[in-house]
């Protein structure tokens, strides 16, 4: 039986596919002490990494990591696996001064207009439990192109089996097709 891609997720399942990641997380930016430990072999994303304008850590302090762990990823080659919270515009502004081999925005919540600014850009988005509450982002996810779309689970206490299922019905697709969609992404971007 094939995987299932889970591109973001705090509890690995068996057959699950979800990248090794390492990264510091913006909610660490205060904490953080300038230094990054070098990346464990197997690494394959810069991630969980980004700005998160809804926390109380300073931004600038925020926007100096992140800067930090794009150009490690802009170094390494590595796609980065991208929190963006209430940070849409900074992020973008950001993004653009790095060449990067992909950018994956987890938990995508936000307007068909930001979401094809990202696609624009060669961006993917992942969905999850909380981008499928919200009308506007579920939107966003019928719009977006088959070959930008990611599922996740994060920290969710629903599966991913369960999240590929309503987001299938949503895009009027069977599960199976989706799924396959989504390992053809994941083996493109992470070159597995």
């Amino acid at each position: 039986m094939e995987p299932i891609v889970n591109v973001h997720t705090h509890t690995l399942r068996e057959r699950e596919l979800s990248p090794r990641c390492e990264g510091v997380h913006p909610w660490q930016a205060e904490v953080w002490h300038g230094e990054l430990l070098p990346l464990a072999e197997g690494c394959e994303a810069v991630g969980e990494i980004g700005l998160d304008y809804a926390c109380k850590v300073d931004r600038h302090r925020q926007e100096e990591l992140f800067r930090v762990q794009l150009r490690r990823a802009e170094e390494h080659r590595l796609p980065v696996i991208l929190h963006c919270v209430r940070a849409f515009e900074p992020v973008m502004r950001i993004l653009g001064e790095y060449t990067l081999v992909g950018v994956v925005f987890h938990g995508f919540i936000g307007s068909w207009q930001q979401a094809e600014r990202a696609i624009k850009k060669g961006h993917y988005l992942s969905f999850g439990e909380r981008s499928l509450a919200s009308p506007r982002t579920v939107e966003a996810m019928q719009k977006t192109p088959p070959e930008r779309l990611f599922f996740e689970t994060d920290e969710s206490l629903i599966s991913i089996e369960e999240i590929y299922q309503i987001a299938s019905g949503l895009l009027s697709l069977q599960t199976e097709e989706l799924k396959a969609i989504t390992r053809d992404n994941f083996k493109r971007l992470f070159k597995r």
